[in-house]
Parts: structure tokens; sequence; C-alpha cells
């Protein structure tokens, strides 16, 4: 496999999209991909269509040698290797083609379920934190496929709240070991992994408080013990098991970075994986439209086929629109790591890298959150066009509406999330790294004023650069209104916190859709990047309307939620754009092609 070099712009500041402008040639979209990164696309589809999807029955009947054995050929194939270092077996290769892989091999969930715990979560820790010994026994197994790897953190106390597990390390009395007891729960990979990565506090007899630390442990070890497999609503092909530990001995060297540290492995491995999850729902939503709309060109009702009906051609639409400005939004985010991450050489510490990756870490909660959600509007409009058929077990529309559910629950809940977003937002700004403190002010100042110009850009997607700059508009406006009603505990009213973070998603999502289409039109490729951008943004807008209407009436009455509803309907206002034509438009190009089309 050819090794690739991302071209990107200069990396922002995270969180910077609301307080300023992007430019189209500021960001990376998939039609910036090199020939190195197509290729390696390619590859993992022609993969994943010719080797994962015959097996997709015995997958899902838990044959867990199929899943080891498409690992195995997986790593022939270098798809396991990608953020692995050269010197350890790997391609140490960017953070773009890593998320293609996870975007393209995603047709069949469980395998990529199984594929993401492993080459993410499973390896990163020791990409990142093991020493030199243990990459040199660990990584090349993991890199080939020879070995696979699990992350086990979660407790039947503590899924988000990761700080509050209960397993237990304590050194031997001769420092030579580690005694860990304790259990774990809902650990993927545990039924047929060879490595896992086990979070426990370190205590002892001395009075120190105990010690939130990672350790390593080998499938075989005496005192770890595998549990059943779960039976789960979906993702059933791949496996979940809870470990028990019952005083588990491990060398003292298997313990992973630093006692009282485990809280970074823990936490700077999520960013990571959620923007990957976010690259992996694009391809289980690319592989729904597939379905759906092969299905729907089959399927006759009233003498023809279902795929002319307008109520269908509308969710065909839906979906579409939903993949792109995902693929907008994930490669940009992406691309911004990279661009963050260009500059460090090759030997650059573990703790800069995450660094600059955390520097992301509003966005990646962002492509999570939205990308979760789309794939599940699109799994739902699937089974409506399939009808009865879709309730079924015999169509994959039912299997991907039940696969799709998890993914709200992975990488920290979409609640977690919200939260993550907006408090991250604020914790910026009061510690002045990000200057939104100042635009709410103005924006506070401008709008009490009556004077807060709406502006009328022009050129291409006039309208949709009109409501983004409404939106930011918006969403600084509800940001001090909140923050006026709630001068000192905003962060305690978790429903205005997460409508806060709906209107910044929406944010996002608009203005990459908006500059990926301006970017392909200028290149050429202009009617359905247009047409796509549009609807996008129409519906995005709906939800930053919606949104900053449900924190005006929790944060005012009287006579000041009129005059702050007197402000939003100013700042919203618009005229709507004719979607049924738009999405009649884009069905007709989906149906043609029996694909996503771009």
């Amino acid at each position: 496999m050819a090794t690739t070099t991302t071209t990107v712009p200069q990396a922002p500041t995270g969180g910077s999209f609301l307080l300023t402008s992007a430019a189209s040639d500021d960001v990376f979209t998939p039609e910036d991909l090199s020939e190195e990164q197509q290729e390696i696309a390619r590859t993992t589809a022609e993969f994943a269509e010719k080797s994962i999807l015959p097996r997709v029955s015995e997958i899902e009947a838990k044959n867990f040698q199929v899943t080891r054995d498409l690992l195995l050929e997986a790593g022939k194939l270098g798809l396991l290797a990608v953020d692995i270092p050269e010197q350890y077996g790997g391609l140490a290769l960017d953070k773009v083609t890593s998320a293609l892989i996870a975007d393209r091999i995603a047709v069949c969930a469980s395998f990529s379920v199984s594929i993401s715990a492993h080459t993410g979560i499973g390896t990163l820790p020791v990409i990142w934190y093991g020493t030199p010994e243990q990459k040199e026994k660990y990584l090349p197994k993991l890199a080939s496929g020879e070995w696979v790897a699990a992350y086990a953190l979660s407790e039947a106390s503590s899924g988000s709240d990761a700080m509050n597990i209960r397993a237990q390390a304590r050194l031997s009395p001769d420092g030579t070991q580690y005694i860990l007891n304790g259990e774990k729960m809902w650990i993927t990979n545990a039924g047929f992994a060879d490595l896992f990565i086990v979070f426990a506090k370190i205590v002892g007899d001395n009075g120190n408080p105990p010690q939130f630390s990672a350790f390593l442990i080998e499938r075989g070890t005496p005192g770890l013990t595998i549990g059943a497999e779960e039976h789960k609503l979906g993702i059933r092909g791949s496996s979940t098991c809870p470990l028990v530990l019952s005083d588990c001995a491990i060398p003292a060297g298997n313990l992973l970075g630093e006692a009282g540290k485990g809280h970074h492995i823990a936490f700077n491995i999520l960013n990571v994986g959620r923007y990957k999850l976010g690259a992996a729902a694009l391809g289980g939503a690319r592989t729904t439209l597939r379905t759906a709309v092969r299905y729907a060109k089959q399927r006759i009702a009233f003498g023809k086929p279902i795929a002319s009906f307008g109520l269908v051609q509308e969710k065909l639409a839906d979906i579409a629109a939903g993949i792109y400005a995902g693929e907008a939004l994930v490669y940009r985010v992406v691309g911004a790591i990279d661009a963050a991450l260009s500059t460090l050489s090759a030997d650059a510490p573990a703790d800069e890298v995450q660094k600059r990756i955390e520097e992301y870490a509003v966005e990646c909660s962002i492509v999570k959150v939205w990308c979760s959600e789309m794939l599940e509007r699109a799994v739902d409009r699937s089974v409506q066009i399939h009808g009865g058929y879709g309730y079924v077990e015999e169509y994959p529309a039912e299997r991907a509406y039940r696969d799709a559910r998890i993914n709200r629950i992975f990488e920290g809940t979409n609640e977690i999330n919200r939260l993550i977003i907006t408090g991250f937002l604020l914790k910026r700004a009061m510690q002045g790294r990000l200057p939104l403190l100042p635009a709410i002010g103005k924006i506070m100042d401008e709008v009490m004023a009556g004077s807060a110009p709406r502006g009328e850009p022009t050129g291409i997607l006039a309208t949709e650069k009109a409501l983004l700059a409404s939106a930011k508009k918006l969403g600084l406006f509800c940001a001090g209104a909140a923050s006026q009603k709630y001068p000192t505990d905003l962060q305690d009213q978790q429903e205005i916190m997460g409508a806060l973070a709906d209107i910044l998603i929406e944010i996002l999502v608009m203005e990459s859709a908006i500059l990926r289409a301006e970017k392909a039109t200028a290149r050429g490729s202009a009617e359905l990047h247009i047409a796509l951008a549009e609807l996008s943004a129409a519906r995005s807008f709906r939800i930053v309307q919606d949104s900053a209407e449900r924190i005006l009436g929790a944060i005012a009455e009287g006579d000041m939620l009129r005059t702050q509803m007197a402000i939003f309907r100013r700042l919203s206002k618009h005229e709507p754009i004719n979607t049924v034509t738009l999405g009649r438009s884009v069905a007709e190009t989906v149906i043609a092609a029996e694909r996503y089309p771009l």
C-alpha cells in the first residue's frame, strides 16, 4: 500500500468556527484527497465489498474466527497499521487516511465495531503511552492482526462517569507485580482479544489517594476471566463480554504510562474515537442509501416503482444530503487535525500529539453527535421505504436499524458530548484562549440597540451564507442571554447547554457543507454539490431556530421574552427555498446511480 501525505490548509484554532468566517480554501474536503488516499479508499472499499459483505451472516452468527480471519486479511492490506510507527511494523499515515478506512470499511456494523475498537482504543494507548519494550512486544502483532486488542474502562457503576471505577490494583510487597481485582462491563472484542487495556485505581496502605491508572493484560493471565457474550439489540456479530479480575497478577512492567495518569489515556483516546465513529457512520449511511434506493426501484406499488413517489424521493434526498454534509464535516475536522500535526517531527512526544488533537475536542464531539444522529435518521428512513419488509430480518434494513442505535452511546453518550461542546467553549472563553466573550458582548450590544446587521452575501449559495451568518448571530445572542440569566451556574442548566450545543453543531455542519460546495464549484463540479448543500443548510437552520426558541423560552418571560423574541425574529428572518424541487432533483440522481452519487 502506498504511503500518503495530506495537503491541508493552515490549522485553525479549535472552536473558532463560531467567531470567524472561513473561506473554502481554508478547509479540507473529500475532493482534496490525494491520489494515494483515493487508492487506499478504493482498496478498503474493495475489501469491504468482496471479503466482508459475503460473510455478514457468519459474522452476525458470532463466528469470531471469521472476524479474526478478516482482521488478518485487513492486516495484510495495511488497514490495521495506519497509526502505528513504521519501526513497529506500521505505516504512520495521516489521520485523514485513518478516517477514510473507518468510513469505507463500514459496510457491516459488527465488523466495523470490531476493527475500530482494535485499531483505535485498543492500539492507540500502546502507541502513545507504551514503553519501547511494550511497543516492540505488542505493536507488530497488532499491526498484522495476529493479535487483537480490547479496551476495558467501563464498569456497571461507571459508564460515562469513567473516573468512578471501582477496579483496584495493588503493588506486591516486593514491587514486582500488580494484583488487580474488579469487574469490567461491555468490553468490545473481549471474546477473542489477546491484549486488554485495563483501567484500575492503584491503592495501598500508605494513606495516599487511589491512582487512576492503565495496565496491559494478556489473555490467559491467571485471574483474568472472560464472561459470557452479551445478547445485544444490535451489532450482534461483535463480541461484547464482561471481564472479571480476581487476584490477577501481572508484571509491574505492564503498567501503561505513569501511575495516576490513566485519565490522560482514557480521555485523549476518546477524541480520536469520536471522529472515527463519525467516519464509520458515514460509511453506514452510504450503505443504507444504496440498500434503500435499490429496494425502492424494485418495489412496485400502484403500478409503478415506489422510487417514483415524492415522499420516497424526499427520504432518499434527505439521506444523501446528510451524507454530503457529514463528509464535509468529518474531513474538514480531520483535515484540521492533520494540519495541526503536520508541523511536528516524526519523533514528537505523545503528549504534544495529544495536545494538538485535543485542540479540536469540541469539533470531534460535534462529529460524533451529528454523524451518529444522521445515521439514525438514514436507517429510520430506509426501514420506512422498505415498509413491512424493513421490519424483518430477511432484509438488511432491519439489521442496520438495530446496529445504528449504539453509536449514540459509544465514545461518550451524545448527552455527555453535547455538554462537552458547550462546556469546552465556555471554558476556553474564560481562560482567554478563545475571544468568545467579546464576541458575545458585541452582538448583545448590537441586538439590544436594534442595529445588528444581517449582511447580504452575494454569489453562489448567497442565501445559505446569509442563513449561516444569521445562525452565528443567533448562537452568540442565545449564549449571551443564557449567560446573563445564569452568570455563575450555566453549566448546571443541562437543557440550555444542550440546546446551545445543537446550535453550535448545526453552524459547523452548515458552514462545512457550504464551503465544500463552493470549493467544488470553483473546480467546475457545481449542480449536485449546490443542491445537496442547500438541502443540508435548510435543515440545519430549522434546528438552529428551534433550539434558539427553546433557550429563550427557558430563560425569559413577560416583556423580556417578547423583546428577545423580537430580536430572534429579526435575526432569523428569511425566505424559504424550494426544498421539494431540490429534493426531487437530488433523488433523481441517486436513483439513477443506485447509490450515493459522489
